[in-house]
């Protein structure tokens, strides 16, 4: 599935990922391909990513406020302080704050 994370500043994120778990209002969810369409509230907490196997040239594109795990380099971690999320089509967008 393709993800975009877009800040009120920038578009800081836009790749293809394997699955995506977010700070929802009612606790972390989690995405994958194919999910059904979904609009939520998010409230602050981490946002997971884990990367598609193709998006190894994504380090050089990514801010410092993303934190890779450091057991696992496809998983990235960026903090959010809420925000909504829109699912569909097999696309993610997280408008951000």
């Amino acid at each position: 599935m393709y993800l975009e994370i877009v800040t009120p500043e920038a578009v800081v994120f836009k790749a293809d990922v394997d699955a995506v778990k977010v700070p929802g209002n009612d606790g972390e969810f989690q995405m994958l391909n194919n999910h059904a369409p979904i609009v939520s509230t998010l409230v602050e907490g981490k946002v997971k990513i884990q990367l598609a196997a193709s998006n190894k040239e994504l380090d050089d594109e990514l801010s410092e406020d993303f934190k890779k795990d450091k057991g696992n380099s496809n998983i990235l971690y960026y903090t959010i302080k809420g925000g909504v999320l829109e699912m569909k089509d097999n696309k993610a967008i997280i408008l951000a704050d």
